[in-house]
C-alpha cells in the first residue's frame, strides 16, 4: 500500500467513505480490474495521488467525465534500454507518457558500458525531469563478456552503492550466462550483491536449456526476454521464471509467442520492448501496440492489460501500482476502446500528464557534460580495413531478418592480389569492421556480413551493443574509412557515405548514444538515414539499417558476432578465424 503519512491516510479513508470530497473524480469509466479479469462500470476518486475508492458515487474538487471510456492501470515497460531510442530520458518520457506508459524499468547498460557508473547517475538525474516514473536496474555485465573492450568495467564492488538507491530496483540482465553456469568467481560476487540488497535479478539466456538453464535459475535469476520459441517459454515457465514477451524495433517475438499465454500461465508474463526507435514510437506507439497485438491474436483485453501492469509491478516489487483499486497509486490510462488502445488521457499519481496525445508538464533537460561523447581512436587508417586472406573459402555472419540472432555461414569470395576481400555485386556479402573507440587501442576487427543488402558506399554507427565501439559495413574500404572519420569528427553518431560524401548523418553527443534534440528531430534525421541507405546504397528492405548493425558485435547473442579483436563464435564462446581450412 502507498501511504505518504498519517494525515494523508486518515483523509483517504474519509474520502473512500464519501465523508469528504477527493481531489479528483473520474466519472463514467469502464474500469479494468486486473485481479478479477473483469470490467466495472463506475467512478474513481483520488486523494493525494492515491486511489481512494472505485465504483461508488463520489465528490471531488475536480471532476473529469470519461464518457464510458476504458480506464486501465498505467502501463509498465518491464525492460527497456532507453539509450537505444537515441533519446535522452527526458525526451523518452515525453513521448511515451501520452501513449499510456507511466512506469519504465530501464537497464542503462549501454551508457554504463561507455561511461561507467557516472552513466547510471546521469540517467537517474535526467529521469527526474520527466513525469514518467523511470526506475533502473544496475547493469550486471559491463562489458557483456571478458572478450569485449568497452569504455568501463563494472565489478561487484561497483554495484554495491547503486543498489542502495531506492530508484534502483535490482540487477540488470545477466548476459554472461556462461559465467553463471561455470560458477565464475566475479559473476558469483555480483550475484551476491543482489542477494545482500534483497533485490531481483533480470536474465538473458538465449539458447540455454536443460541442466544449464536450471543452474541459471538456481542462481536466483527470475526473468528472461530472450525466448524465441514456445518451447523456450514453456521451459522457463516450468522453472518459475517470468517471461517477457518482447516487441521492439529490432525483435518482434510477441506475435510468435503469444500462443503460450493461457489462463493458467497468464500471471507469469510481462510485456517489454528492449530496444525502441522513435520511428517505431511515432508509427506504432509503445505498449499500446503490444496490447493491440495481444488482442488481435485472441487474448482478452483484460489479460493483455494484466501483463502490461500488475504482472510487471509484482515482478519488480512495485507494490504501490499495477491495479485500479483503493490504496494503489493513481497511475491511470484511459483508452478510447479495447481494440486499438488509442489513449485519451494519462494520469500519474493522480495528476493529468497527457491528453489526446499531448504531454502536459513543462519540459526541461539536465546537463550531460560529464557523459559527453568521446571518441578515442588511435592510428586508424584505411589500410587497417584491408584483409589478408590466404584463400577464398570464408566464414560469414549471416543476418536473419526480424531479429538479432545471426547465422554461421560459409562462402567463396573474391580477393585481390594482396588477399583483400573484393566486393562482388553478384553476392550479398560485404566487409564489416569494428573499430575500438574508447581507449585508443588501435584495434580493428574485420569480418564478412551476408544479408545486409548494401550495394554501394558504407554505413557506420557508434552504437554497437554492448561495448559501443564503432561498427561499419560497406562495399569498399575508402567509404568505410570515411564513415569512421565522420563519426570521429561528430564525436559519435550515425553516418551514411557514398563516394566519399556524407549522404546523411546524425550526431549523438550524449556518450555517442543519445541525441540532445527532440524525438521529432531524431525521427526526421533517422528517416533521411534510412531513406538514403535503402534507396541509394541498396540496403535490404527486410533489415533495419541501423539496428541490424548495432547488434553485429554483441557476443552473447548466437551464433557469431564481430568484436574489435576478431570474429567470435557465441556457441563455442571463443574466437574463430575468418578463413576456413
Amino acid at each position: 500500500m502507498f501511504v505518504q503519512n498519517r494525515d494523508a491516510l486518515k483523509r483517504r479513508i474519509a474520502v473512500a467513505q464519501g465523508e469528504i470530497p477527493g481531489d479528483l473524480v473520474i466519472k463514467n469509466c469502464n474500469i479494468i480490474n486486473v485481479y478479477t479479469q473483469s470490467i466495472l462500470q463506475g467512478d474513481m476518486v483520488i486523494a493525494d495521488g492515491v486511489i481512494a475508492g472505485i465504483g461508488g458515487s463520489y465528490e471531488g474538487r475536480a471532476v473529469i467525465d470519461a464518457g464510458r471510456r476504458y480506464a486501465a492501470p498505467g502501463l509498465i515497460e518491464s525492460h527497456i534500454h532507453i539509450e537505444s531510442s537515441y533519446l535522452s530520458p527526458e525526451e523518452f518520457g515525453r513521448l511515451l507518457v501520452p501513449l499510456g506508459t507511466t512506469t519504465a524499468i530501464a537497464d542503462p547498460h549501454e551508457i554504463v558500458n561507455v561511461c561507467g557508473i557516472k552513466g547510471l547517475d546521469y540517467m537517474i538525474r535526467a529521469a527526474a525531469k520527466t513525469a514518467m516514473d523511470i526506475q533502473f536496474m544496475v547493469p550486471s555485465c559491463v562489458p557483456a563478456t571478458s572478450f569485449d573492450h568497452s569504455g568501463a568495467v563494472i565489478y561487484a564492488a561497483d554495484m554495491a552503492e547503486p543498489l542502495k538507491n531506492p530508484q534502483v530496483l535490482g540487477v540488470g540482465e545477466f548476459m554472461n550466462y556462461p559465467g553463471v553456469t561455470a560458477g565464475d568467481p566475479d559473476v558469483l560476487d555480483k550475484l551476491m550483491e543482489a542477494y545482500k540488497a534483497h533485490k531481483p535479478i533480470d536474465g538473458h539466456s538465449p539458447g540455454l536449456h536443460d541442466s544449464g538453464l536450471q543452474a541459471y535459475v538456481s542462481a536466483g535469476i527470475q526473468t528472461d526476454h530472450e525466448c524465441f520459441t514456445v518451447q523456450d517459454v514453456q521451459e522457463r515457465l516450468a522453472l518459475g521464471m517470468y517471461v517477457m514477451l518482447r516487441n521492439g524495433s529490432a525483435c518482434h517475438d510477441l506475435p510468435n509467442l503469444i500462443k503460450a499465454v493461457t489462463p493458467i500461465t497468464l500471471r507469469r508474463f510481462l510485456l517489454c520492448s528492449d530496444d525502441l526507435h522513435p520511428k517505431t514510437i511515432f508509427s506504432k506507439g509503445h505498449l499500446s501496440e503490444h496490447l493491440r497485438i495481444c488482442v488481435q491474436n485472441g487474448l482478452s483485453p483484460e489479460a493483455a492489460v494484466t501483463m502490461a501492469t500488475l504482472n510487471a509491478a509484482e515482478c519488480y516489487r512495485l507494490e504501490d501500482r499495477g491495479a485500479l483499486v483503493p490504496g494503489k497509486r493513481a497511475d491511470i490510462v484511459i483508452f478510447e476502446d479495447l481494440r486499438e488502445f488509442n489513449v485519451w488521457k494519462t494520469f500519474i499519481a493522480g495528476t493529468e500528464v497527457a491528453s489526446q496525445g499531448h504531454y502536459i508538464p513543462k519540459f526541461t533537460r539536465t546537463a550531460y557534460s560529464d557523459v559527453g561523447s568521446t571518441i578515442h581512436i588511435a592510428d586508424f587508417t584505411e589500410e587497417k580495413l584491408k584483409m589478408h586472406l590466404k584463400g577464398h573459402r570464408v566464414r560469414t555472419i549471416d543476418i536473419i531478418p526480424g531479429g538479432v540472432v545471426t547465422g554461421k555461414g560459409v562462402a567463396l569470395v573474391q580477393t585481390d592480389s594482396s588477399g583483400n576481400f573484393v566486393y562482388s555485386p553478384d553476392m550479398d556479402i560485404v566487409k564489416v569492421a569494428v573499430v575500438e573507440r574508447h581507449h585508443g587501442t588501435g584495434n580493428v576487427g574485420l569480418g564478412l556480413l551476408r544479408g545486409y543488402g548494401i550495394k554501394r558506399g558504407a554505413v557506420a554507427v557508434s552504437i554497437a551493443h554492448d561495448s559501443h565501439n564503432i561498427i561499419v559495413a560497406g562495399t569498399n574500404d575508402t567509404d568505410m574509412a570515411k564513415a569512421v572519420r565522420t563519426l570521429t569528427s561528430m564525436k559519435g553518431g550515425i553516418a551514411v557515405i557514398l563516394d566519399g560524401e556524407i549522404l546523411a548523418s546524425m550526431p549523438l553527443p550524449i556518450a555517442g548514444l543519445m541525441s540532445d534534440q527532440s524525438g521529432a528531430w531524431v525521427d526526421d534525421q533517422m528517416e533521411q538515414i534510412y531513406d538514403k541507405a535503402h534507396t541509394i546504397l541498396g540496403v535490404s528492405s527486410v533489415v533495419d539499417v541501423v539496428m541490424t548493425l548495432c547488434f553485429m558485435s554483441l557476443p552473447v547473442i548466437p551464433k557469431i558476432k564481430l568484436l574489435d579483436t576478431g570474429l567470435f563464435d557465441v556457441e563455442q564462446f571463443g574466437f574463430i578465424p575468418i578463413e576456413m581450412e
